[in-house]
């Protein structure tokens, strides 16, 4: 008799009717946090490709690029003779006209190369000193007003800077100095 109660003493004291994880749950998380371990450590350097460097600076400021997306060395483009327009990848990669002034220093204002009407790009005549759109014969002036229509409105303004022989180039939000009023791309 006193084999027999120890038992029931025993069983009332380990409950092992019903276990909290299951051996198959443990090996199904395992293998699950091993998958999901290995994927994620293949996949970081691959989104870190794709994603690339942060290279914007502050107030929104990117670095200007050439056509293949690399950044374009101020000293190049510093070494053109002045009063030169030189076409790079700007904000949100739209070409940007930047001029080389006679002292040698970039134009703290550059003009985005889109036509306000359909949104063409164009070139500089250097001739007639003028931005001339070839789709609908726009014109514009040396610092992107409207010579001549159907264009509607001036052409865009980025700000320039120069920080360790590197372009900055960042949105211009405040007043535009060609109509002393709010920039219509703000």
């Amino acid at each position: 008799m006193g084999v027999v109660s120890n038992l029931n003493t025993m069983e009332n004291t380990l409950p092992l009717d019903n276990p909290s994880l299951s051996r198959r749950q443990l090996l199904n998380f395992l293998t699950g946090a091993a998958v999901a371990a290995t994927a994620g450590s293949a996949l970081y350097p691959v989104s870190k490709y794709f994603i690339g460097p942060d290279e914007s600076g502050e107030g929104g400021a990117i670095l200007a690029k050439d056509i293949l997306g690399n950044p374009i060395p101020a000293s190049q483009i510093l070494a053109e003779v002045p009063g030169s327009r030189a076409l790079v990848a700007g904000l949100a990669g739209e070409p940007t006209y930047l001029t080389v002034l006679e002292n040698s220093s970039l134009n703290p204002i550059g003009i985005v190369d889109n036509c306000t009407h359909l949104g063409c790009t164009f070139p500089w005549n250097p001739v007639d000193q003028e931005f001339q759109c070839p789709c609908h014969g726009s014109r514009y002036s040396a610092d992107g007003s409207v010579l001549r229509g159907p264009a509607p409105l001036p052409l865009k303004l980025v700000h320039v800077a120069i920080k360790e022989n590197r372009i900055w180039l960042s949105p211009w939000t405040e007043l535009d100095p060609r109509t002393e009023a709010k920039p219509w791309w703000v």
